[in-house]
């Protein structure tokens, strides 16, 4: 089998059509290892939504390839993506989208329950120590902090325990000391427990916890970096902002 959790080739999107057409993503190849923890950067309107959208199966590229753990999306029918959804790829957006009326353990336990399957026994509460908060189990979101929050949507996220966690500028809602507990949180999961994330992000403090930041302009990858600091991601993204404008 792959070592590779998600595979992109020759991957195209284009919205509208005429003289509206907009190429969203031109030819983009990606290869995310399992186990890896992978920042998406680039301008406003580079495509950093788009890639995140269609290596998930929640939108279809118009050409290419894509692959989740061996498993080609493209050409498959809404049902099968919605279930490849449901038990293999986790999300976590910058919104938490909790359930207010209901505890953190319940919301937690809602893909499963919309899935009619019954958590296993001690499932909700090894996930809530996971993401320490072992004493919030019967806290509803309005008695938790944002940080606190977020990380009921990451325990609900990892609930069925995912090839792939996709998270959709997961800290852009936080303050920077709690946005730093999430990300160092995310990259203990990549660590410890062999999680592969994909993360969209315009901060580059954020980006500078991944193994690799992958750079994109114009619905193009024009280039990455491994393992960098904040100050060089950037540099990077200064030098994009001034050639797309």
């Amino acid at each position: 089998m792959s070592n590779d959790a998600v595979v992109l080739t020759s991957v195209t999107k284009t919205y509208g059509t005429g003289d509206r057409a907009v190429r969203a993503l031109d030819g983009v190849s990606l290869t995310l290892p399992t186990g890896s923890f992978t920042a998406v950067m680039g301008p406003s309107g580079s495509g950093k939504s788009t890639l995140l959208q269609v290596a998930a199966g929640l939108d279809r590229p118009d050409g290419g390839s894509v692959v989740l753990g061996g498993t080609e999306l493209t050409g498959r029918s809404e049902k099968e993506l919605t279930l490849l959804r449901r038990d293999r790829i986790g999300f976590v957006f910058q919104q938490f989208n909790l359930m207010p009326m209901l505890s953190a353990e319940q919301n937690i336990a809602l893909p499963l329950r919309l899935a009619g399957r019954k958590p296993a026994r001690g499932a909700l509460r090894e996930a809530l120590e996971r993401v320490g908060l072992a004493g919030r189990a019967h806290h509803r979101p309005t008695e938790m902090s944002g940080g606190q929050q977020q990380r009921v949507a990451l325990a609900r996220a990892l609930i069925t325990r995912p090839d792939v966690l996709f998270g959709d500028e997961p800290t852009g809602a936080l303050d920077s000391t709690t946005g730093r507990e999430v990300l160092t949180l995310l990259r203990g999961l990549a660590d410890d427990g062999g999680q592969t994330i994909v993360m969209v992000t315009h901060d580059p403090q954020a980006a500078s916890f991944a193994d690799r930041v992958v750079f994109l302009v114009d619905g193009g990858i024009t280039g990455e970096l491994a393992r960098p600091s904040a100050p060089e991601i950037a540099a990077r993204m200064t030098e994009l902002e001034e050639i797309s404008c």
